[in-house]
C-alpha cells in the first residue's frame, strides 16, 4: 500500500502504530488493516476509480464470485431436482456435488498456483454444513453455519458501534493510515458509527428473512434467499461504503484546511 496513491484525507500509516510504546499494538493494527483489506475496503484507500472491475476485484473475482455462489446454487438444483425422483438419496446426492466442486476449486487454485486459503476455507464450510445436515436428515441444516456467521458478524458490529468503538471505524482507520484518530474528529466518528451499523444491518436483515423460511422448512426459498442476499447485497454496501470513506475523508480534511487558511495571520 505504501507505494500506492492515497486519496485525500488519507495518510501514510504513523509509525507510532508499529513501535512497543504505542496504545495500539502493532499487531491489532496490522490485523483491522488485514481485515479491511479482506472484506474489499482497499479501493477507498488507494483512491481507486469506482467501477465494475473494481467491485468484481472486491469480491474475489470471477473465481472468487463463483466459489461463493456456485456450490449453493449446486446444492439448491439438486435438491429441487432430486427430491421427488430419489426421494431416499437426494440429501446424500445435494451435498456430495458441492463438497466435490469444492474440492476441485482448491486443485484449480494449485494449479493455477494462487492461494488456496480461500477455497479450503469454503470447502471446509461445506463439509461442516454437510455434516450437520447428515447428522440431523434436514436439507434445511445446510444453511446454519451461514447463520451463525451472519449472528456473529452482526452482533458484534452492532455492539461495537454501541459501545463507541464501531468496526467499521478501526479496520477503515487503520487501513487509511489514521490509525484511531477518527474518534477525536466527530464527523468521522459519527459517520464510522452509522456505516458499521449498516453492515450489522446486512447480516441482521439475512437472518430476518431467511430464518423463518429454515424453521418452516423450506429449503428451495431458502436456498434461493441466501444466494439473492450474498453478493446482490454485499457488492452495493460495499460500493457505498466506497464513497462514505473517501467523502468523509476528503471533506472532514478540506474543511480543515480551509478553516487553518480564514485564521488571521
Amino acid at each position: 500500500m505504501t507505494d500506492s496513491p492515497l486519496p485525500d484525507g488519507a495518510r501514510e500509516p504513523d509509525a507510532s502504530h508499529n513501535t512497543s510504546d504505542s496504545p495500539v499494538p502493532a499487531a491489532f493494527a496490522d490485523g483491522m488493516a488485514a481485515a479491511a483489506r479482506r472484506a474489499g475496503f482497499t479501493p477507498a484507500a488507494e483512491g481507486e476509480s469506482i467501477s465494475g472491475r473494481a467491485v468484481l476485484t472486491a469480491v474475489g473475482g470471477i473465481r472468487g464470485l463463483f466459489e461463493a455462489v456456485l456450490p449453493g446454487l449446486v446444492f439448491l438444483i439438486t435438491y429441487t431436482f432430486t427430491r421427488q425422483l430419489f426421494p431416499e438419496q437426494s440429501l446424500v446426492l445435494s451435498l456430495v456435488v458441492p463438497v466435490l466442486i469444492g474440492a476441485v476449486f482448491i486443485v484449480l487454485r494449485r494449479v493455477s498456483r494462487q492461494t488456496v486459503t480461500p477455497a479450503v476455507g469454503g470447502l471446509v464450510a461445506l463439509i461442516l454444513s454437510a455434516v450437520l445436515a447428515l447428522f440431523t436428515g434436514r436439507a434445511e441444516d445446510f444453511f446454519l453455519p451461514g447463520f451463525w456467521t451472519n449472528g456473529l458478524y452482526g452482533g458484534a458490529l452492532f455492539i461495537s458501534a454501541v459501545v463507541g468503538w464501531p468496526l467499521i471505524g478501526l479496520a477503515v482507520g487503520f487501513l487509511m493510515g489514521d490509525g484511531i484518530a477518527w474518534r477525536l474528529n466527530p464527523s468521522r466518528r459519527r459517520v464510522l458509527t452509522v456505516l458499521t451499523l449498516c453492515w450489522a444491518g446486512l447480516f441482521g436483515l439475512r437472518l430476518a428473512v431467511q430464518l423463518p423460511l429454515y424453521y418452516s422448512g423450506n429449503v428451495e426459498w431458502l436456498g434461493a434467499a441466501k444466494l439473492l442476499m450474498g453478493i446482490p447485497l454485499y457488492a452495493p454496501l460495499l460500493v457505498i461504503s466506497w464513497l462514505v470513506v473517501r467523502a468523509v475523508y476528503r471533506t472532514d480534511d478540506r474543511g480543515t484546511d480551509v478553516a487553518a487558511a480564514r485564521q488571521p495571520e
